[in-house]
């Protein structure tokens, strides 16, 4: 896996470009220099910990045949209060909809997700107590 970070406009934004041809901008807060134009690059961790968790989701109750047609999470999390400003706790709230889905199906998903599959959270949890919880919404 290969991504650059190239420092773009003199302030504190810069556009990543990974090995899979795509690229983004991070930038940061105004009283450190940004000027508010992106996300900051540990929203971007946080957020890449959701898509990863999202996607496992998606994976395992698809491969089960479970009948899932969304997926969301909504992620919180704190960090410590000097440097490193590590994240010390993530809770992943998912919101999972489909037709027919048992709550034992989903919990087994997302426990196989942090256990074993998802590497964000796996890597995080080092430093950070991690939880989840769930709702099922029955699709239409």
């Amino acid at each position: 896996m290969e991504c650059s970070v190239k420092w773009i406009d003199g302030g504190m934004s810069f556009v990543a470009e990974t090995g899979s041809g795509h690229a983004f901008v991070m930038d940061g807060a105004p009283e450190a220099g940004g000027r508010n134009l992106a996300p900051r690059p540990m929203e971007t961790v946080l957020a890449g910990t959701g898509g990863c968790a999202a996607f496992d989701v998606v994976m395992i109750l698809k491969r089960g045949r479970h009948q899932v047609t969304g997926c969301e999470v909504k992620l919180t999390a704190e960090r410590a209060g000097t440097d490193p400003m590590v994240f010390t706790r993530i809770h992943l709230h998912f919101i999972v909809r489909g037709r027919d889905l048992k709550p034992a199906a989903v919990e087994r998903a997302i426990a196989l997700s942090h256990d074993k599959y998802c590497s964000a959270s796996v890597m995080l949890g080092k430093t950070a107590r991690i939880s989840h919880d769930f709702e099922i919404i029955e699709a239409a």
